[in-house]
């Protein structure tokens, strides 16, 4: 397990390649830099094109909120700033209807330097009202992905697709969000909203971050849709454990270009592969 030590210094790095400045493999960092490095740089980078990440926060136990639905300290304040520097390095975050109307996130980056990315919200029947405050002009862009007809106020983009029997396709949502302009996206919650993208086969990347604390009883993090009957049938994805101080966070690579992501930028033959591939 690696320790993260996410400094000033290492952060201004981290920045800096999610904008094309720099790259996360060269420089003097001490082990805890090179750690966050490792961790955030595969999401930062922009040279092997659109990424799609989903990060959940759960309980030793599997549990995202008690049975009464509190979800609030479920992950530590680590955690938390973790997930604060994913929405710094993505261009936008996505969430269900659920999860914006129950927990009320806002969706900002607050616990660390960097800009708002763009909020979008999954609502196939138009429930989320305009006063939500995932919703809140901030100079934000804010989208909603909808099969109603349903007008909004004006600022709020919407993306409208089919909705048979109420429910969005994940991949014609991802494909109408890149022709949005949107590159690399964040799928943040809820978990039933993560694992529909996941076994739609949609994720480069999968962060699951789990908090020393057991609830034992409520929700849990990812739900299977079509759960395997055997064991040798497991999704096994290739992963790397990081230590955040209150939590620990399991980077899963779902794919070739999330495998790649983790390489140096300055070798060459391997990104030139990938590139050709995509």
């Amino acid at each position: 397990m690696q320790v993260v030590d996410v400094t000033p210094r290492v952060w201004d790095r981290i920045l800096s390649v999610r904008n094309g400045m720099a790259c996360a493999c060269c420089g003097r960092f001490s082990p805890g830099e090179r750690a966050a490095l490792d961790l955030y740089g595969p999401v930062a980078r922009r040279d092997l094109g659109a990424v799609t990440l989903a990060q959940i926060g759960q309980s030793l136990d599997g549990r995202v909120a008690t049975a009464s639905g509190d979800a609030r300290d479920v992950s530590g304040p680590e955690g938390l700033a973790h997930l604060h520097r994913l929405r710094a390095l993505v261009d936008g975050v996505v969430i269900g209807v659920r999860t914006a109307l129950h927990d009320q996130p806002r969706l900002t980056v607050r616990l660390c330097s960097g800009a708002n990315p763009a909020r979008i919200v999954i609502d196939p029947r138009g429930r989320l009202p305009d006063d939500a405050l995932v919703l809140a002009a901030d100079g934000a862009r804010r989208i909603v992905v909808t099969g109603t007809d349903r007008p909004r106020a004006p600022g709020i983009e919407i993306l409208r697709l089919p909705s048979p029997d109420g429910r969005l396709d994940p991949a014609q949502i991802l494909e109408g969000l890149r022709g949005m302009g949107l590159g690399s996206l964040l799928i943040e919650g809820g978990g039933l909203t993560i694992t529909g993208f996941l076994e739609a086969g949609l994720l480069d990347r999968l962060q699951v971050s789990v908090a020393p604390l057991i609830i034992g009883a409520g929700p849990q993090g990812l739900t299977s849709l079509s759960p395997v009957d055997r064991l040798k049938d497991a999704l096994r994805p290739e992963m790397r454990v990081f230590g955040m101080g209150t939590d620990i966070v399991f980077d899963c690579a779902l794919g070739d270009r999330a495998s790649h992501a983790a390489l140096p930028l300055h070798d060459a033959a391997p990104l030139a592969q990938v590139t050709a591939a995509n």
